[in-house]
């Protein structure tokens, strides 16, 4: 039984929406017109799509491991598309459920249209991909902000060319494949009738000119393997898992297309003696019985470096946290500070002499009247 799921990579779960990007994509991707297209693939990925996009059919492999069809036999009127395949006129064939439901043909034609190119603009290079890395910062740097110097390994814009990719001194001439229009029309008779289509030169990628020298060191394509070093400021605030979007400092692009995005995901690392939640700093304090029938003053550190000291209330509840304004973090982008909280716990003496013992007794009962 093939397994519809996983041919469109997809769980279960997945909605209509994720069922119809899946496809898509895929469709996109296996198309038998596109360099790297697989025929059999994308009849594949058609027919699990014509399932799990239909809420009937999908009920029934659900339930059954698949579908039974009650209308589109031989003698239910029209075509009968359940003996075999027919040619569509793209170079592969529709499976036998292509026609189950017209509503998604859409959807079919557009996957059919992406692949070859109709709907697309031209695009005469290949932009650069985009790169994701991940920065690790303290909390103190989060705290301050702070500037790091990234260096990743991607492919750059080749300096012998400057991106080029050819001889600028040998220069250009005009390509005799597309006559230098940079595209190519071809007519096609289909199932659906006559089709025009576009395609842009494999010979000159569009320019409709070719170097008379390509260049050696990156050889035609403008950029070559190396490693790139920018600079990241890192503003005061910043949470743990938040992006930072640079653009263009990704995958060069070919012969001088646009260049990929960088987005930096930053970690903040775990702090020894403060816990983050959000703006707000927790740290937990351990302090003596005495201290807090007395409502001493405590000293407490901070992220900042200061130290500061407090009075603890005289009718505080342990249950409770105590809570300092404006000594937690920032506001990513704002001016105003989380808290300090603080968590106390009592810290009672192993050992106590009967002399301590006796006072505490009287304590006792000095409290109790």
């Amino acid at each position: 039984m093939k397994d519809y799921y996983k041919i469109l990579d997809i769980n279960k779960s997945a909605s209509e929406e994720e069922i119809k990007k899946a496809f898509r994509k895929l469709a996109h991707k296996y198309h038998p017109d596109k360099s790297g297209g697989d025929e059999k693939k994308f009849k594949e990925i058609n027919e699990a799509y014509q399932v799990l996009s239909n809420k009937e059919k999908k009920a029934q492999y659900d339930k059954y491991g698949k579908v039974f069809e009650g209308t589109a036999g031989p003698g239910a009127g029209g075509f009968d598309f359940s003996q075999k395949p027919f040619s569509s006129g793209f170079g592969f064939e529709f499976d036998s459920t292509a026609f189950g439901d017209m509503a998604d043909l859409g959807d079919i034609f557009d996957a059919f249209f992406e692949g070859m190119g109709v709907k697309q603009k031209r695009k005469t290079y290949r932009r650069g991909a985009d790169i994701e890395i991940v920065q690790e910062i303290t909390l103190e740097e989060a705290y301050y902000g702070t500037i790091k110097e990234l260096r990743y390994r991607t492919e750059i814009k080749c300096d012998k060319c400057e991106g080029r990719g050819y001889d600028v001194k040998a220069g250009l001439e005009k390509c005799l494949t597309c006559g230098g229009q940079g595209e190519i029309k071809e007519s096609r008779k289909t199932f659906f009738g006559d089709f025009t289509q576009v395609r842009q030169c494999k010979e000159c990628f569009g320019t409709g000119q070719i170097p008379k020298k390509t260049c050696e060191k990156c050889r035609g394509l403008g950029k070559v393997g190396g490693e790139r070093v920018i600079k990241l400021e890192i503003l005061p605030g910043v949470q743990s898992d938040q992006i930072i979007h640079i653009k263009a400092a990704g995958e060069a692009g070919e012969r001088g297309a646009e260049g990929g995005d960088l987005y930096v995901r930053i970690r903040v690392k775990p702090h020894l003696i403060f816990k983050r939640e959000f703006n707000d700093l927790y740290i937990k304090k351990e302090v003596d019985l005495l201290d807090v029938l007395l409502g001493s003053k405590i000293e407490l550190p901070t992220i900042s470096g200061k130290k500061i000291s407090m009075e603890i209330p005289h009718d505080f509840d342990l249950h409770h946290n105590l809570k300092i304004p404006n000594e937690g973090m920032l506001h990513f982008g704002g001016k105003d500070r989380g808290s300090l909280i603080v968590e106390m716990s009592i810290k009672t003496p192993k050992k106590i002499s009967s002399k301590v013992k006796d006072l505490l007794e009287e304590l006792k009962k000095e409290l109790g009247k």
